[in-house]
């Protein structure tokens, strides 16, 4: 073989690696239905501007629906040569209705029609994974429902505190959710404007009506100015933060999941289609499921961190770097779909062991604060005066194997000289119950603060 024609394979394999290189087409097909949409739009308002005359517009409109319909059936074939979504239906849309086709791109860009393809994209995807915390936030007020009398251990360092309510603590969960879903309500409208129009940076000089693309598209009005609508990919940032955020949230419940389901805890039991038996240990049964919820935050976190540094350092307006925005995007937004749904499951299915969960409150002397505070408001003692008193109530319980809420009133009075005529009414103060529900004040624990915070998330989810 000669050198020549070694050096032609090696410029034709060249060639293929670096079209594959600098082709998107193969993950960036996932926009197809949003570059569709956003083309009807464009040619229907370069017809209403006498740009484009209505046999043209009726031919592209016809031939594009016709595209979206091969793609949706599998007879669409997608090739590197196309390098991305927007030529591969514009390349397939001529061969549909010839010259027409060609008309399609009149006015606009690759740069603004991609900045509104994958908008769009973030746009829908925005309200879907909103309309999915809801379930979850209604999933957690449901089981709630049933445990507002349900005692748990409060920790603080996972260790027990106080008293609370089992629906408080999901509850806390159910606010983590709607804060995330007021940040997708939030970024939707903060970034519900077109760019398309924008062209590759500067606008174009014909005579074209944003206003009328943008409204087709559902869009509040055009974007107002072309070289940062081309370049600005803060709407891709702005999601990927809120599903990192929410999957940080997503992996807070699975991680009490798999501590609460252990032998040592025996709080919740997962359904068996959310846990597995080990592969040499039939008796042992793993809590899977949430740990791969956990195990997948990580994920979103990376693609969140990427794209940051993608676009650290990039000057205006378009630069190629940008075709790196849209993989990570994907990626965590079905891993947080995915992810919604499997947890909604996890927790509607779950079993709650009451008892168990009231056998650990009777550990670590959880009403001990109780008898400080009536100390100080009972007996007008200061604090630190009833610290110590409190201190001494506590080993008298230790040296009787007992948690502090099972002292007898004459036990509790022996432990400490200043205590010894103590009205015996601090014995229900120190019971779990009671230590519980003392703490009534707005946003506490106590089963009426609890059955509040439930119709006050009820209300809001019916405005929404």
């Amino acid at each position: 073989m000669s050198n020549s024609d070694n050096n032609q394979i090696l410029k034709n394999t060249n060639a293929q690696i670096l079209d594959e290189f600098n082709a998107s087409v193969m993950f960036d097909k996932e926009l197809y239905s949003q570059d569709i949409k956003g083309s009807i739009a464009h040619s229907q308002m370069l017809f209403e501007q006498g740009i484009l005359s209505k046999e043209d517009k009726d031919a592209i409109h016809n031939g594009l629906l016709q595209v979206k319909d091969e793609i949706e059936s599998g007879k669409f074939e997608f090739k590197i040569e196309h390098e991305d979504i927007h030529m591969a239906v514009e390349s397939r849309l001529t061969q549909i209705i010839g010259d027409a086709g060609k008309r399609l791109h009149t006015a606009r860009s690759r740069n603004d029609q991609v900045a509104t393809d994958f908008r769009l994209y973030v746009q829908e995807k925005s309200l879907s994974i909103k309309e999915q915390l809801k379930e979850v936030i209604n999933t957690f007020i449901s089981v709630s429902q049933n445990h507002t009398t349900t005692l748990i251990p409060g920790m603080t360092h996972l260790q027990h505190a106080q008293p609370i309510n089992f629906a408080y603590h999901l509850l806390a969960y159910a606010n983590m959710f709607k804060r995330d879903y007021e940040r997708f309500e939030s970024s939707y409208e903060r970034n519900n404007y077109s760019p398309l129009g924008s062209a590759a940076l500067a606008g174009t000089p014909h005579n074209i009506n944003r206003e009328s693309t943008s409204k087709q598209l559902g869009f509040t009005s055009p974007t107002i100015n072309a070289m940062d609508s081309v370049s600005d990919r803060d709407f891709a940032l702005e999601i990927l933060f809120n599903i990192s955020t929410t999957m940080m949230h997503v992996s807070r419940i699975s991680e009490e999941l798999v501590t609460w389901s252990s032998y040592e805890f025996q709080f919740v039991k997962m359904s068996d289609e959310y846990a597995t038996t080990s592969s040499i240990m039939p008796q042992k049964k793993n809590p899977d499921v949430p740990e791969l919820l956990r195990g997948k935050t990580g994920r979103t976190y990376g693609n969140l961190i990427s794209l940051l540094t993608v676009m650290k350092g990039l000057p205006l307006a378009y630069n190629k770097d940008t075709q790196e925005d849209k993989e990570g995007v994907f990626d965590s937004v079905k891993t947080i779909e995915i992810s919604l749904k499997i947890l909604n499951e996890v927790i509607k299915t779950m079993h709650v062991n009451i008892d168990r969960m009231n056998e650990a409150c009777k550990i670590g002397h959880l009403s001990a604060t109780d008898l400080a505070d009536y100390l100080v408001q009972k007996q007008n003692m200061p604090f630190r005066t009833a610290y110590y008193i409190t201190k001494d109530v506590v080993a008298m319980a230790n040296s009787l194997n007992k948690d502090i809420s099972e002292l007898s009133i004459d036990e509790i009075r022996n432990s400490n000289e200043q205590i010894k005529d103590i009205n015996d009414e601090i014995v229900m103060y120190l019971d779990l119950k009671s230590s519980m529900n003392a703490r009534n004040s707005f946003g506490g624990t106590s089963t009426k603060q609890t059955e509040k915070q439930i119709e006050i998330l009820k209300d809001w989810l019916k405005n929404k």
